[in-house]
This record gives structure tokens, sequence and C-alpha cells, in this order.
């Protein structure tokens, strides 16, 4: 039986010689891993983009249509943007686990998918700080007020770094399934 939902693209894997596994967080179900078939044909990739808004066409466990409903532009395009677009989907991908319908969760990531992408590019230095302190207080532990400003707007270089470690190592305290996410390192050299 087919059914449709909107999904955020978490991560796409590949899974054997003809299928990917697509790592999603979807506004009916929560997580969902699905298989999809045909990768690599032409214009296919595109639609699973990190942090790419699509309509999901599902029969049990693949997908048999996807189309995107938001294409976040300035988000491919900009290295910036980019960076922080890779960071924050690897961070949902480790915290949520659940296959269990979270509307306002899902809402809340995608507002946050279009403010990274109509931020102008010179002012998202700290937009992944700003999220991840969002990102905290939504899954109910957020950071208290007299430390928030400290994680949040930090404008050198190495202060946004000490802030970025300490919010990972805040989240490393708080969900179980945490794991420091491998794009850290590329988004801590990319601001200056």
């Amino acid at each position: 039986m087919l059914s449709t939902t909107d999904a955020i693209v978490l991560a796409l894997q590949p899974h054997n010689d003809k299928a990917h596994l697509l790592h999603a967080y979807t506004r009916t179900g929560g997580r969902a891993n699905y298989k999809v078939y045909g990768i690599g044909r032409k214009n296919t990739t595109g639609k699973y983009t990190p942090l790419a808004i699509v309509q999901l066409t599902i029969d049990e466990h693949s997908v048999r249509t996807a189309q995107l409903t938001y294409v976040p532009t300035t988000i491919t395009t900009d290295p910036y943007k980019r960076a922080i677009s890779l960071f924050i989907s690897e961070v949902l991908y480790h915290v949520l686990r659940h296959p269990m319908s979270d509307e306002p969760m899902y809402e809340f990531i995608t507002e946050a998918i279009r403010a990274l992408d109509s931020t102008p590019a010179d002012q998202v230095a700290n937009f992944h700080l700003q999220f991840l302190a969002d990102f905290a207080a939504k899954l109910g532990f957020a950071i208290p007020e007299d430390q928030i400003s400290n994680h949040s707007t930090p404008t050198t270089r190495k202060a946004r770094q000490e802030a970025l470690r300490s919010l990972c190592s805040y989240f490393e305290e708080h969900v179980e399934t945490w794991q420091t996410p491998r794009s850290l390192d590329i988004l801590m050299e990319v601001f200056d």
C-alpha cells in the first residue's frame, strides 16, 4: 500500500549494488529509513541532498517517488552554509532516532532550514550555535539562561570554536545516542 509523507533528508548511504538507504525525518512518522533504487540516474541525487525537504511516496520500506518541495538553493551553493547544513543534518541523524510523529519538531527543523537558506552568507557564522541551543530546548534540556549568550553569539573564531565544543559536550551529556559529528572539524575550520 502506497502512502505519502513530507520528509527532511538527513543522509543517503549506499546499501548494496542496487539501492541506497535514505535516512529522513518525516512529518507523519518521525525518523524513518527507506531503500531508494535507481540513484545515479540523471537528476535523482539532488533530491536527497542533506536538509532537502521532499515529498515521498513510499511502499512499506522503499521510496517509489520523491519530489522536492523546498530546494534550499543557497545552502547547496554557499560553502559556509553547506558546511553548516552538513553539520546540522549529522546532528539530527544521530539525535532523532525514534519513529514517532512529532509535528512541532518537524516544523522547527523546516523553519531552521528556511532560515539558514534566507540568511545572508555574511551573517551565518553563529547559525549552527543558535540552532544547537534552540534544538536542545526543543528536546527538553535547554541550556541555562546564564550560559546561552556565551553559546550563541561569540564574535571571534576561538570563542566560536569553544562554544561549539561546549555545546557538543552538553549534547553528549544529555543524549544517549550522541556521536561527535564527523563534520565538526570542517565546521570549526570554515569560520574565521
